[in-house]
């Protein structure tokens, strides 16, 4: 029997020692995300928390910083609510951002990139926040 697969649990960030810094930046600071627990593993990095679960490993795995662009995943995708405050924390922080509202749906997606060029897409529910209703990460 397969497993039931019902959401992404994390996803995990391969970087230099170097690339911490900037990258736990962005996402503590920009996408809001809390900086928590982390077992005692054998390389430096951080656990980025939403809701109360690390839905981010920062992992220093690499001598280096990885070549943006490189390998085969696109981007990842996030549920997230408070579409305005995004807009403007983003805008007050210069992040680059583009939006896509999708036809047909309530949702409504905004696109950047992180220090190392990984895409991420956050998913607004707008029918959710028409109504005042916090969406559940």
């Amino acid at each position: 029997m397969n497993p039931s697969v019902s959401a992404i649990h994390h996803f995990t960030i391969g970087c230099a020692p170097a690339d911490l810094p900037v990258l736990l930046a962005f996402y503590t600071r920009i996408l809001g995300l809390q900086n928590g627990y982390r077992p005692a593993l054998r390389y430096p990095g951080h656990w980025l928390y939403a809701g109360g679960h690390a839905i981010v490993h920062l992992n220093a795995l690499l001598q280096t910083s990885p070549a943006r662009g490189s390998g085969p995943l696109d981007h990842v995708a996030l549920k997230a609510h408070g579409l305005a405050a995004t807009r403007a924390a983003l805008r007050s922080a210069k992040v680059p951002f583009s939006e896509t509202p999708l036809k047909g749906t309530s949702l409504h997606q905004v696109f950047l990139n992180d220090p190392l060029g990984l895409k991420v897409e956050l998913n607004f529910d707008l029918a959710s926040e028409e109504q005042g209703v916090q969406a559940v990460p």
